[in-house]
């Protein structure tokens, strides 16, 4: 039990964690007074996508050169990582919700923290644990900026803001969650 407390330390869990339910707190209270509107998907993806950015620190450890020589295998670590990130980061906005204001379903909420932490991982192991949360932030502004999703190659582009069950939205988050949590497990952190 030890080791798992040293590792939640080393990848700033505490701190990252703090960062997801503070976020989660402020974009509820926020989306309390209506300004939204019913049914926008805006507050809850900025609640994962910020939470999701607040995670990807923890994707790189203090060291890499001692995390590379270490005598276990990291590969299940990475890819539990990346998964168990994923998990909190939905089961946060799905509690904040809980609380009265119902921001978005579960199968929003599941589909956007999968791709999202999918965007994470591959950001860190593109370029690295500090700069993991790059991807995301501009894969999300794009998505708040852009035209209405009117054509397959603009869904994949607002995957983010589509409807529960699109088939579009889905099948990105998906290939975003496979191709990124498999590529930092694999390869690991960029240095």
């Amino acid at each position: 039990m030890r080791w798992l407390t040293l590792y939640a330390r080393s990848r700033q869990v505490p701190a990252s964690l703090a960062a997801v339910v503070i976020s989660a707190v402020a974009v509820w209270a926020l989306a309390r007074d209506g300004g939204g509107g019913p049914g926008d998907p805006r507050p809850p993806v900025l609640v994962l996508a910020a939470a999701a950015m607040a995670v990807s620190i923890g994707l790189g450890g203090q060291d890499l050169a001692l995390d590379r020589t270490a005598a276990i295998r990291w590969v299940p670590r990475r890819a539990a990582h990346v998964l168990l990130g994923g998990a909190v980061v939905g089961a946060v906005l799905l509690t904040v919700q809980a609380m009265g204001e119902d921001m978005a379903t579960t199968a929003f909420v599941v589909r956007n923290s999968a791709g999202l932490m999918g965007l994470v991982a591959l950001g860190a192991a593109l370029w690295g644990g500090q700069f993991a949360w790059t991807l995301p932030f501009a894969w999300l502004s794009f998505s708040f900026f852009a035209p209405p999703a009117t054509s397959v190659p603009m869904q994949v582009a607002t995957w983010m803001l589509l409807p529960p069950g699109t088939a579009a939205g889905t099948w990105t988050a998906l290939v975003l969650a496979v191709v990124g949590t498999a590529a930092y497990a694999l390869a690991g952190p960029r240095r």
